[in-house]
């Protein structure tokens, strides 16, 4: 796990340029690292919960918010939220080395958890959104998301050099 400061990558601004037009009162940010997305989410909803494993990233935040909870994903959150949105570690990986990036063998075995920990955090009608790679097994991470009793979607999906970063919307139906 990181002990430094988190600065926010390439996702982090993929996922950014579609929570900006997300409004409602109450967003949750798994994952908050640097609170580059937290901070967002502040801006159009009226009541926001970042979330991160890593104290110490927590503490100390690039963009400094609010409402931080240490936990892993939403463990210790009973509320449930308008949003919620989680940049995903993905990768997939024989070891957990990083939280912030190893997914698990297939890149879904720690998103999964998270998926776990959240489910009951999304309001019905609520929206989870979340990024994912073409370098995981993300076909996996849909279908697990339809059987949590969410209706995921692919929003949109960003090419870069090595992956494609994909945007997957699931909406909790009921």
């Amino acid at each position: 796990m990181r002990d430094e400061e988190y600065s926010p990558s390439e996702d982090t601004f993929f996922i950014a340029d579609y929570i900006e037009k997300e409004k409602g009162v109450s967003a949750l940010d798994i994952g908050s690292g640097s609170g580059y997305l937290t901070k967002l989410l502040g801006k159009t909803f009226t009541f926001v919960v970042g979330t991160d494993i890593n104290f110490v990233v927590l503490k100390n935040q690039t963009y400094r918010t609010e409402n931080l909870i240490c936990c892993n994903g939403a463990d210790a959150i009973t509320m449930e939220f308008d949003l919620v949105v989680c940049n995903l570690p993905y990768l997939a990986t024989d070891e957990i080395l990083d939280a912030v990036t190893d997914g698990g063998k297939e890149g879904v075995e720690i998103p999964i958890k998270i998926f776990d920990s959240i489910y009951k955090n999304i309001k019905i009608g609520g929206k989870f959104l979340f990024v994912t790679s073409s370098l995981s097994n993300y076909q996996k991470l849909m279908d697990y998301t339809q059987k949590l009793g969410l209706t995921p979607r692919i929003l949109a999906k960003k090419k870069l050099f090595f992956e494609e970063l994909i945007l997957v919307e699931a909406i909790r139906e009921k």
